[in-house]
């Protein structure tokens, strides 16, 4: 890249990585972390420690993980004595893991990290459907951090619902089981402990819901966009007050039980272009067919994709078909710019043996390319199916991982065809294959005290690459680490740093000076992973944190 003296962001379009990256099919490498962790990985959360919470649901059963040394058994509402654990600190740099110790019941629960980077875990069953679990992340040693629970967190019962972190340090808790309304986390004195949002009424379909864990993203607007079922709106949440209602989507319902994916693409500029995009599903009608105690029917899952620009005058779904269908998949942002989609099923719904044909082959998707039939590459498959309650986060070195999958109503260890999974895997995009270590950046320097930037403060950052290429595009990219669950990662948000100049080369490398995110609706407060992307290839992250 020449150096360059002006204040264009000199991202996003890459194309010429593609140079580097294309005719992508097949590519990819499976790799096995552990053969079992002792519970099956419906819940993920990565902390900027570099370990990921997981947990699964704790009316399972017994789990083949044991409780902490000297933690007492917990008797889980109507279940017997449980003496296992179903909750676990998985440490990515070691590749081990420890048990967690839960008190309530988690199923179906939602979460999110606060501006510290404390896991605010929220509802579940039972009795877990009003609690407020937190989990801090410790730096030491010995670290023996665990779960701290909160008994009455919550004004509502939450069950299947969604949680954004918000630019002024709250947390939304949106939706649920027949819970038509949202709440803040920590609450604010003197306001109402929640708010009615009309919306969750209109996407709930007879019999089928198709409305839950709701698909949230924070607009740079100051508002949200919420999705559900085919409808999506922006929700002035402050006010209680719907701003705008977006076109329907075609096709499919998208949201669980019918459970498609989404992600907001990547944000550039002081004033950015919004895009989501919005994958699978499945037809309407599927969940009752598939929830069938016998006779079951399986229809065909979604093939297409819906694109809007939710910041356009007149916006509308631009539709794109994949190369299979998928229900319940997840969609990962990858710091090339790419989307992987991954996990999930042909066929049926999500729910109690609702589905079969695992689709093993993850699907990275292009954003930017511009040949609409190159958009969409076939990655290599797994060996391990990744059906109803299946995970799937990026982590610090670009890895992804993935676990879970339990389609059943108890842990089934040895059921036919589709038993309850306890590895952990991790799947490595192409841009880590060893073709491409040359041309990997690696930071040497960031110029920015205690890795903590305030919003639209100039610093640089400083990398090494051995192949350093001037015709290869460079970018820096800030990424949040998501809640992952049931086919949506809450918080999941990407943005591109914009260049003050171009590339120097200096004494340890090759300096950019960046400025951070210019508004906390563009980047709420927290920790991020700041990549370096050289040709489409990203190095190892380090973290950031954004303040005030």
């Amino acid at each position: 890249m020449a150096p360059s003296n002006n204040n264009i962001p000199l991202v996003f379009s890459l194309l010429a990585a593609f140079s580097l990256l294309a005719a992508a099919s097949g590519g990819g490498e499976w790799v096995l972390l552990q053969r079992s962790v002792g519970i099956s990985a419906m819940h993920m959360q990565l902390m900027h420690n570099n370990k990921v919470v997981i947990f699964d649901r704790t009316n399972f059963g017994v789990s083949n993980l044991s409780l902490p040394a000297g933690a007492p058994c917990i008797q889980y509402e109507k279940s017997p004595l449980d003496c296992s654990a179903h909750s676990l600190l998985y440490d990515v740099v070691s590749n081990t893991f420890r048990p967690l110790t839960l008190q309530s019941n988690v199923w179906c629960s939602s979460g999110a990290l606060d501006a510290n980077g404390t896991l605010v875990q929220t509802g579940g069953n039972d009795k877990g459907d009003h609690r407020v679990r937190l989990f801090s992340p410790s730096a030491a040693k010995d670290d023996a951090s665990d779960w701290d629970e909160l008994p009455d967190g919550l004004a509502i019962r939450r069950w299947y619902s969604s949680n954004h972190l918000l630019p002024d340090g709250r947390i939304i808790v949106l939706g649920g089981r027949k819970e038509p309304n949202y709440e803040f986390f920590p609450k604010t004195p003197s306001a109402p402990d929640h708010f009615n949002l009309l919306f969750l009424n209109e996407t709930n379909d007879p019999l089928e819901e198709n409305n839950l864990y709701p698909f949230l993203y924070l607009l740079p607007d100051g508002n949200l966009f919420v999705f559900a079922n085919q409808k999506s709106i922006s929700l002035d949440y402050i006010n209680n007050r719907v701003v705008r209602e977006f076109p329907v989507i075609p096709s499919e319902k998208r949201s669980y039980p019918s459970s498609g994916s989404s992600v907001l693409l990547p944000l550039k500029g002081r004033v950015p272009v919004v895009e989501v995009m919005v994958c699978g599903g499945a037809p309407n009608g599927s969940y009752p067919l598939a929830n069938r105690k016998s006779n079951k029917v399986f229809m065909e899952a979604s093939k297409t994709c819906g694109r809007l620009r939710v910041t356009d005058a007149d916006p509308q779904w631009v539709m794109e078909e994949m190369p299979m269908s998928r229900v319940m998949g997840d969609m990962v942002l990858l710091p090339s710019g790419d989307v992987l989609i991954i996990n999930g099923a042909s066929n049926g719904t999500a729910g109690w043996e609702n589905a079969v044909g695992p689709v093993l082959n993850p699907v990275l998707y292009h954003p930017a390319e511009s040949n609409l039939s190159q958009r969409f590459a076939v990655m290599n498959a797994s060996s391990t199916p990744r059906m109803y309650h299946s995970t799937a986060i990026l982590l610090p070195d670009g890895r992804i991982l993935v676990g879970g999958s339990n389609p059943h109503d108890k842990y089934r260890f040895n059921a036919v065809p589709y038993h309850t999974e306890l590895s952990l895997e991790a799947f490595l995009p192409l841009y880590m294959a060893p073709q491409y270590s040359a041309l990997r950046p690696t930071i040497v320097n960031v110029g920015a005290r205690g890795m903590i930037v305030t919003y639209g403060q100039k610093f640089s950052v400083t990398f090494k690459v051995a192949n350093y290429r001037p015709d290869q595009e460079a970018a820096i990219a800030m990424i949040a680490p998501s809640f992952n669950t049931h086919s949506f990662s809450m918080n999941q948000r990407m943005i591109y740093l914009d260049f003050m100049g171009g590339v120097g080369q200096v004494p340890l490398g090759y300096k950019l000076k960046v400025i951070a995110p210019a508004t906390k609706d563009i980047a709420p407060p927290g920790y991020y992973m700041m990549f370096v992307v050289h040709g489409g290839i990203p190095g190892q992250s380090v973290w950031m944190k954004v303040v005030h």
